[in-house]
């Protein structure tokens, strides 16, 4: 049988011409009149308003070279990933395979990354990130304000990261960043038992405060950099203490941190840390022991009120002696005292008192 096929093409449309499944030509914008012997004619008509171009042959009519300047074609490798844009907005990330868009009709515009060096870098990212690809193609990793992040490819350092957010490539390499905390930190170390260098069984309470100063350090030379601190503290703990007694640990507190402080600063620099201060919060006694200082404080206590009075009297009774001498001296001065005397003694009863003679004074300080 023979037939005509009468196939119109809009101004924003083009035909891929099929006879026999073989792909021939694309037909332009016009009518076309198709001679179709046996129905072995095929035109699929594509809108070029719509850039994607879906077709399943697409492979052989990108190789034909038909689509000329219509379209854009891009054919990934495995190392090999695209950034497209459509009207100036990011659409999408293509994996490795062929792609063709049209391009008369849209603003098309792409970007063919090579993903080996898996890291991804790009003007764009915040708004790449957030593509509905992102989680497909990226590892998207966030280092916090206050931290860094020490990234590590295949096991090998590669470099520190600052705070923001990182993309990385998915199935290139293995991909690992650890989040150090830079900013400054406390350790409690409570409850260890120590005996003092006069055989004195306590317990202390210590806070060391540090910061880390070498994120790279910090997950190299340690698993963990907080609890390998933490142990030498211990460690340095019942080094330090044991040296000291008792009463010194008890009143010199700032010279044995100091001794502490120390110990365990070399130590800490090993682990990327630098230790800022060393304090000790609490000594806690047995409770025997403790009675014990009681009593031995309430004992100094006494002393030291009684040596306060024994001073008191003394400096009382010294007083007095300079008076009496000074009045010895002074007959006029003595009177006076005297009179003094009076007005108190009058002062606290009903008794009216009248001074006459030279004498009279001395006769009624003898009658009272």
């Amino acid at each position: 049988m023979f037939f005509i096929k009468r196939v119109k093409i809009r101004s924003f449309e083009r035909g891929f011409y099929f006879k026999n499944g073989e792909f021939k030509r694309m037909l332009g914008q016009g009518t076309h009149w198709i001679e179709n012997p046996f129905l072995t004619v095929r035109i699929d008509v594509m809108s070029m308003r719509e850039p994607w171009i879906l077709h399943t042959d697409l492979d052989i009519i990108v190789k034909s070279g038909a689509l000329g300047n219509d379209a854009i074609v891009l054919d990934l490798k495995d190392y090999q990933r695209a950034l497209v844009w459509i009207d100036g907005r990011f659409d999408s990330v293509l994996g490795p395979g062929l792609y063709a868009l049209w391009t008369k009709f849209r603003d098309i515009r792409t970007e063919v990354i090579d993903v080996t060096r898996v890291r991804f870098t790009h003007d764009n990212l915040e708004v790449i990130s957030k593509s509905r690809e992102a989680t497909e193609f990226f590892n998207i990793v966030l280092v916090d304000e206050g931290y860094k992040g020490v990234y590590f490819r295949d096991g090998k350092f590669i470099e520190i990261l600052g705070p923001g957010k990182y993309l990385f490539w998915k199935g290139f390499g293995k991909v690992k960043v650890y989040h150090v905390d830079m900013r400054e930190n406390v350790i409690d170390i409570s409850g260890q038992e120590i005996i003092t260098a006069d055989k004195v069984t306590l317990r202390m309470n210590t806070v060391v405060t540090y910061r880390v100063t070498d994120a790279y350090k910090s997950v190299t030379a340690s698993e963990d950099s907080k609890q390998a601190v933490y142990r030498e503290a211990q460690l340095a703990l019942r080094a330090v203490v044991g040296t000291f007694s008792l009463d010194t640990l008890l009143t010199e507190k700032d010279t044995v941190a100091g001794d502490l402080e120390k110990t365990i600063r070399d130590r800490a620099s090993d682990f990327g840390i630098q230790i800022i201060a060393l304090g000790i919060r609490d000594v806690i006694l047995p409770g025997d022991m403790k009675d014990l200082m009681n009593k031995v404080i309430e004992a100094k206590k006494v002393a030291d009120a009684n040596l306060i009075m024994r001073r008191e009297e003394t400096a009382a009774m010294r007083s007095q002696a300079n008076t009496a001498r000074i009045l010895e001296s002074n007959p006029t001065l003595m009177r006076l005292r005297e009179l003094d005397v009076l007005e108190k003694i009058v002062g606290n009863s009903k008794l009216n008192v009248v001074l006459g003679e030279k004498g009279l004074a001395d006769r009624v300080v003898n009658l009272l």
